[in-house]
């Protein structure tokens, strides 16, 4: 590779990150698109979710001949989102099978996520999760599962079955080392049997930037009560530290459920860890810095999935280094001092997953709704439905 070639997502790779696209639409999964360019360049896998789906169903007529179709057949709303879906995801499955073979199975997913509506329903959860593994049926594909106190039990027998996951919504270090542990003790299980696990690959997906969106709202909520000028110095320091901190604690127990004794005998078997994935990473204040939530959190072993701006700032202008590990103490005394301003940690992450779980059943909604507007637009042109 010469150096001109040479690029951040390359230089990511060689320190242990993979960069994920959180991004799909079909007029780039095609020929004439650009996935296999981004792919080419360093590219390593890619998500979708609900939000995704809905807005590039929304923007245009990528998907009108495909609903037709489906139209034609007699499908129902719910039936032409997971057809549409399906398709898609199969293709990008296709698109990066060189880069999961090329990684022994490490990388090269593509994720699709189960309904929103099934995050407090363990079983519902599991048999979404299996038909959506059968529709796809490629070995590259990711299932998303929310790591609820429902979707954690539904994680393990998922893994336990053979399938890949990606767990995603989680918010607290408490959820992350549940759904952790979760895919060490489906690996355990199959190999007690027998099965094999060198194939087995598991995300956990940690959100970054929503931690800093509601906690900064809180800080400017106790600041207001705030008269003595010290403490509101204290306090204000802490605008936007709290996403970080929390990302870099979660790694630091990350390393220890697979740095240690405990994973040694699966590694031995051709386990995999269970990589962090930082999700949500795209700034939301405009005041920060763009690529906040991409250069403080690089590290061994972890994924980082980008917005496509997001990502064609990295390429432009990202700055490659290990971040990971630095300040870890910091970070320890962002959430000990937050707390002692009565902002506290286990009441803002069962928050954030509350409105996670939320947001993503209104874009569903949205999603189904747009499906109808298209079906009544393409029905009322009879010719389009073949």
């Amino acid at each position: 590779m010469t150096q001109r070639e040479q690029n951040q997502l390359h230089d990511l790779q060689q320190l242990g990150q993979s960069i994920w696209l959180d991004y799909i639409r079909r007029n780039m999964l095609g020929s004439g698109g650009d996935l296999q360019r981004l792919i080419a360049e360093g590219l390593r896998g890619m998500t979708a979710n609900p939000t995704i789906f809905q807005q590039a169903i929304a923007a245009g007529d990528d998907y009108d001949e495909t609903i037709a179709r489906l139209l034609g057949q007699g499908a129902e709303p719910l039936q032409i989102y997971e057809g549409l879906a399906a398709e898609d995801i199969r293709v990008a499955c296709d698109l990066f099978r060189s880069v999961y073979d090329a990684s022994n199975g490490a990388d090269g997913f593509v994720s699709l996520e189960v309904a929103p509506s099934l995050a407090h329903d363990t079983e519902g959860t599991i048999e979404e999760a299996r038909r959506f593994w059968k529709m796809v049926d490629r070995p590259n594909l990711m299932i998303k599962v929310p790591g609820t106190d429902a979707g954690a039990p539904a994680v393990e027998q998922l893994l336990y079955e053979g399938l890949n996951i990606n767990v995603t919504l989680l918010f607290s270090l408490r959820n992350y080392e549940r759904v952790a542990r979760a895919y060490v003790a489906a690996l355990e299980r199959r190999a007690a049997e027998g099965k094999p696990i060198g194939r087995i690959a598991s995300v956990a997906s940690f959100f970054v930037s929503r931690v800093d969106t509601l906690v900064n709202e809180l800080i400017d909520e106790r600041l207001t009560k705030l008269p003595n000028p010290t403490q509101r110095g204290d306090l204000e320091r802490l605008r936007s530290k709290a996403a970080i901190a929390n990302a870099k604690l979660a790694y630091e127990r990350f390393k220890t459920i697979f740095g240690g004794d405990g994973f040694a005998a699966l590694r031995s078997k051709g386990a995999m860890v269970q990589r962090p994935l930082w999700a949500s990473t795209s700034v939301k204040d405009p005041a920060l810095p763009e690529l906040m939530y991409v250069e403080n959190l690089i590290g061994p072993d972890t994924v980082n999935t980008l917005p496509r701006e997001t990502l064609d700032s990295l390429r432009d202008h990202g700055v490659v280094r290990l971040t990971i590990e630095e300040e870890l103490e910091d970070a320890r005394r962002t959430l000990e001092t937050l707390a002692e301003h009565n902002i506290e940690y286990d009441a803002v992450t069962a928050q954030l997953e509350r409105e996670g779980v939320e947001k993503f059943s209104q874009s569903f909604d949205k999603l189904l709704e747009g499906i109808i507007a298209k079906r009544e637009a393409l029905l009322s042109s009879p010719a389009s439905v073949r």
